[in-house]
């Protein structure tokens, strides 16, 4: 049964091929045998120890172009027919798919076996692994950049520079320093030429067109070598017949091109109706008039500007410049030599005087070329004008202030001297009843004394140098606050009535405290008085001396700014940046200045936000105060500028005073008076009228009044802080030769 399928199988073969007609087949060409899957699963028992081999690729016969015999086209068709016999063995229609494609469809490429799998027990095919040689293509290696397009800096801190195809780590080839590269330069004289690939992770050598294109760059030429920069212009657009070569554009030619604008025509309706109305006249023919007309060319008319200025007149020549002057006029060897080695601008005469017998002997002038060119140059650099000088007086330059004798009260005159011995005098405050004065020096010490006489009241001793004192503007209580390392001790005066003693000790220690709170603020109070210290507030352990204590108008909150770098802050203040050098309470409105090294930040303590921020244009903000009416405030810094703000105004200073020749130190205005006070390392202290009007209009009246000289410079530092004394026009100054004056209005 199987003989007569396979000899009808091959009658049909034969009807499809005519006799006369070669059979271009490739399988005949490169005597590949192609076999099916199923024959494959039939001849298993055969290759059973060839499973895991790959077979050789077949070589192509290079005489099967010449036209091959008819017996090896034979040969071929008996293996064919013995492949059909071992297909018949399948199904039905795998069968008839081989038998349809075996000569449409041609394998070049090694053929897959078909196995069992240990694991599902079902049958799969197995293709042979490809081993490419050296010279195979590119394609099939590895991509050594195994990170993907990511940053490569990524991956600086790792010792592996991506990962393989398994997921494992690919460790980073090592390098060598700059002693191994130097060996390497000598090993191999070529290595220069040889740049770092970040992605190769090696180093690549140069070809000789990327070393010429590096040369061509260094040298500010083109980077390409065949780039000709002479090459003779192409006339595109000009000449005949290259008018529409090429085209600037290739879009299609818009409708409205050939069609009527109905806009041009209502403009021109509109021209022709004012025409035939009379609303536009067209202008006149001339009429021809055939007479000459002259006009005098060599006449100009009048200028207005002055005549420009005659030359000067040259002298007349003397007998030096004559060509035959007398002996005496001749100049000797020496006078000849130290004239020639005198600079030309310092010397007398332009020329050596020279003697000839007759006048056709004289030479050309050899200076002839140079003067006529320093001439000419002259006449452009310096043109004959005559330009109007104005006259005007300095002193109607400067504004017109009022007399400072006019602005009295203010201080004229040291009145008392209080001493700390053998320390500089950092603070000092004034209560706010201007009667007692509280000053603190580095040794630790507080002294209270009287305005009026200087008479010393009590002396405190604390543990280490004062930073600041501050009295309680509240005038139902008496106490002030003086700042040491790391604590603000509240220090109450001695001899106070009864009616002012109970409520600062009921204030300063009450009978029930508030629970504790993690907060890094620490309190301790006593109700003992003996010593003055009733309350003790223990800051953070690192917040260093508090350098500024400020109060609340109402006396109800408290500020100090410590000196510590490592500052902490809370609320809204943690986005400031830069340390803190000061801060301020507004003294109307629940607003806050904080002054940095450069700027001054304005918040709303009630929305916790930031209104505005000052840019006084100083370098390092030192000082700063706040008017009582709390529409202006003055910045000191130590570049020696004072800048005074108008907050309703801008954020720019309204006017800049230098009037210290150092660093500013303290800013204070009067609370009543209209006087603000600098104090600087100079050893002055600058007393200003400073008169803020209601009208926003008007701008504020500032006049310097009086320099008061009385501190002397210790070590670079002078006048340390000054401070106002409530309801006189007193003013109390603390300075580094350890006194603290009291300057009085005559």
């Amino acid at each position: 049964m199987a003989i007569a399928e396979d000899e009808s199988r091959r009658n049909k073969r034969k009807t499809r091929e005519p006799e006369g007609e070669t059979k271009p087949a490739f399988s005949d060409a490169v005597n590949l045998v192609l076999a099916s899957d199923e024959e494959e699963g039939g001849d298993d028992h055969q290759d059973a120890d060839t499973d895991n081999e790959a077979e050789d690729f077949p070589e192509i016969d290079t005489g099967s172009d010449s036209g091959v015999g008819s017996e090896e086209s034979e040969e071929e068709e008996e293996e064919e027919e013995e492949e059909d016999e071992g297909s018949d063995e399948s199904e039905d229609e795998d069968e008839d798919e081989n038998t349809d494609g075996s000569d449409s469809t041609v394998h070049i490429f090694p053929k897959a076996r078909s196995t069992v799998s240990n694991i599902t027990g079902r049958p799969k095919r197995v293709y042979p692994e490809i081993e490419p040689e050296y010279d195979s293509d590119s394609s099939t290696e590895d991509d050594p950049n195994r990170i993907g397009n990511v940053p490569l800096h990524w991956y600086d801190d790792l010792p592996h520079i991506g990962y393989d195809i398994s997921g494992k780590r690919v460790l980073r080839p090592a390098k060598g320093d700059e002693l191994d590269k130097f060996l390497e330069t000598v090993e191999d004289p070529a290595s220069w030429t040889s740049a770092f690939d970040k992605n190769m992770q090696m180093d690549k050598p140069l070809s000789a067109e990327e070393l010429d294109i590096i040369r061509r760059l260094r040298l500010g030429e083109n980077p390409d070598a065949a780039y000709d920069p002479y090459e003779p212009t192409v006339e595109w657009f000009t000449g005949k017949g290259k008018e529409e070569v090429m085209p600037l554009s290739a879009a299609p030619e818009p409708k409205r091109r050939w069609l009527p604008s109905k806009w041009e025509k209502q403009k021109i309706m509109k021209i022709v109706r004012a025409i035939r109305q009379g609303r536009i006249v067209g202008s006149k023919p001339k009429t021809a008039d055939n007479t000459a007309r002259f006009y005098a060319i060599w006449n100009e008319p009048t200028s207005a500007q002055p005549p420009p200025l005659p030359a000067p007149k040259r002298l007349p020549p003397t007998h030096a410049e004559s060509y035959n002057p007398p002996e005496e006029y001749l100049p000797t060897e020496a006078e000849r030599n130290e004239w020639q080695n005198t600079e030309p601008e310092d010397r007398e005469r332009d020329f050596i005087p020279q003697k000839y017998s007759a006048l056709r002997l004289v030479p050309g002038y050899d200076q002839f070329i140079k003067e006529r060119f320093s001439r000419q140059l002259d006449l452009y650099l310096a043109p004959r004008v005559q330009r109007k000088k104005l006259n005007i007086d300095p002193n109607s330059l400067l504004p017109k202030l009022p007399s400072p004798s006019s602005l009295r009260p203010f201080p004229t005159y040291q009145s008392l001297k209080v001493v700390h011995s053998g320390s500089r005098v950092r603070c000092v405050s004034v209560s706010p009843d201007g009667s007692w004065v509280a000053s603190g020096d580095e040794g630790g010490v507080v002294y209270l004394w009287e305005v009026i006489v200087g008479r010393e009241v009590k002396r405190w001793t604390l543990d280490s140098k004062i930073g600041a004192i501050e009295w309680c503007p509240r005038t139902d209580v008496s106490y002030f606050v003086a700042s040491v390392e790391d604590k603000l001790h509240f220090i109450v005066p001695p001899n106070l009535p009864s009616a002012i003693l109970l409520p600062t000790q009921s204030a300063l220690s009450p009978a029930t405290l508030p629970p504790p709170t993690t907060s890094p603020i620490k309190w301790a109070s006593t109700s003992r008085v003996e010593d003055g210290v009733i309350l003790t507030i223990a800051l953070p352990a690192t917040s260093g001396l508090p350098k500024q204590i400020t109060w609340h108008r109402r006396g109800d909150y408290l500020a100090s700014v410590s000196s510590s770098e490592s500052q902490t802050f809370s609320g809204s203040f943690q986005k400031i940046k830069g340390a803190i050098q000061l801060v301020l309470f507004h003294p109307i409105k629940p607003h806050f200045f904080v002054a940095t090294q450069r700027y001054v930040r304005l918040y709303d303590l009630m929305q916790q936000k930031l209104i505005k921020t000052l840019m006084p244009g100083i370098k390092w903000i030192s000082s700063m105060d706040i008017h009582p009416s709390g529409d202006h405030i003055i910045v000191g810094g130590y570049d020696r500028k004072l800048c005074w703000f108008d907050l309703e105004l801008s954020e720019k200073p309204y006017k800049v005073l230098r009037y210290h020749s150092r660093a500013i130190r303290s800013l204070h205005f009067h609370p009543t008076y209209p006087l603000f006070a600098s104090s600087s390392d100079d050893g002055s202290i600058q007393v200003f009228h400073s008169r803020v009007y209601n009208d926003l209009m008007t701008d504020p009246l500032i006049v310097p009044l009086k320099i008061l000289r009385g501190h002397n410079v210790s070590d670079g530092l002078g006048v340390l802080q000054a401070k106002w004394v409530n309801k006189q026009p007193w003013l109390v100054s603390a300075g580094a030769d350890g006194k603290v004056v009291v300057w009085c209005s005559s």
